[in-house]
């Protein structure tokens, strides 16, 4: 599944400098060498740890999927 959802990178110098810096989730600072992975359906990088919470909540088809009944205003 994170195959096709992401495409997994080291960060080089010129993403870095060129596209962002920091994490397109928490912000945290990416760094020359971090592994990092573009996310396929929001067009941003990801950390490894917001990529691995992300794929968890993920179906094979890259849609988020909860679980959990959570209210919204259109039930």
């Amino acid at each position: 599944m994170s195959s096709t959802c992401f495409v997994t990178q080291e960060a080089t110098e010129e993403i870095l400098l060129r596209v962002t810096n920091v994490c397109g989730e928490c912000y945290a600072d990416l760094h020359i060498g971090d592994i990092i992975h573009y996310d396929m359906q929001n067009y941003r990088y990801l950390c490894e740890c917001c990529q691995e919470k992300l794929c968890a909540m993920m179906n094979e088809e890259c849609e988020i999927v909860n679980d959990e009944e959570e209210p919204s205003l259109f039930c």
